[in-house]
C-alpha cells in the first residue's frame, strides 16, 4: 500500500517531468489551464504528502536511534527491482490513465498508447528510479525503528517483594536493667574550674 502510494505521488513529479521534456518552457503554462487546470494544486498536493511521509519517516528512525542510543541496525526490505517495477508500473498507468482523462474533458484527441508509453517513460522512469532507492532505504529501517520504538524501556530500579514470615520471638533471656544501675555508670564530672 505504501508502495503505490509513493507511485502515486511519483507520477505526479513525472509528469512535470515528462511536460518539461515535452514542452520545454511552454510546459508549467500548458499545464495550468485548460483540462490540465487542476494539475498544479494535485501535483503540489501530492508532492507535500510524500515529503510529510518522509519527515514522518525520518523522526521516527531519529526517535528510536536516540532511545536506542545507538544506530539502529537495518532490516530486511524488498529487492530493488521489484521496488522499481511496481512503483514504474504505478507511475506509467497514472500517467497514461491521466492523459486519457484529460484528452477526454478538454474535447481532444487523445494521444496515441507509443505516445503515452514514450513520454511517459522519459518522465516516470527517472523519478521512479529515485523514488524506489529512497522507498527502499526506508523501508529497511523502519519496520526496525518501529520495533525498537515499542519496546518498553527498562526502569533504573526494580521492584523487588519482600516476603516477610512473622517469626516468633523468644523470651528475653535476662531481666531488664533498672535506670538507677544504668544512670551509676556515667561520671558527674562538670566543666572545669580555674
Amino acid at each position: 500500500m505504501i508502495v503505490v502510494g509513493l507511485g502515486f505521488a511519483g507520477s505526479q513529479a513525472g509528469h512535470l517531468l515528462a511536460y518539461q521534456l515535452r514542452f520545454g518552457a511552454a510546459a508549467e503554462q500548458i499545464q495550468s489551464g485548460g483540462a490540465h487546470a487542476y494539475f498544479p494544486a494535485l501535483a503540489k498536493t501530492g508532492l507535500g504528502v510524500a515529503s510529510l511521509g518522509l519527515i514522518a519517516a525520518l523522526f521516527i528512525v531519529g526517535a528510536a536511534r536516540v532511545i536506542a542510543g545507538r544506530r539502529i541496525v537495518a532490516g530486511s526490505a524488498p529487492s530493488w527491482m521489484r521496488l522499481l517495477a511496481v512503483v514504474y508500473t504505478v507511475q506509467l498507468a497514472c500517467f497514461a490513465l491521466q492523459e486519457t482523462v484529460e484528452a477526454l474533458v478538454g474535447g481532444v484527441h487523445a494521444s496515441s498508447a507509443p505516445m503515452l508509453l514514450l513520454w511517459g517513460a522519459a518522465g516516470q522512469l527517472p523519478v521512479a528510479v529515485v523514488v524506489s532507492l529512497a522507498a527502499r532505504w526506508f523501508l529497511a529501517r523502519i519496520e526496525p525503528a518501529l520495533a525498537q520504538l515499542r519496546l518498553q524501556p527498562t526502569p533504573s530500579h526494580q521492584y523487588l517483594a519482600y516476603a516477610l514470615a512473622p517469626a516468633a520471638w523468644p523470651p528475653a533471656a535476662g531481666a531488664v536493667v533498672p535506670s538507677y544501675v544504668l544512670a551509676a555508670g556515667f561520671n558527674r564530672r562538670g566543666p572545669p574550674s580555674f
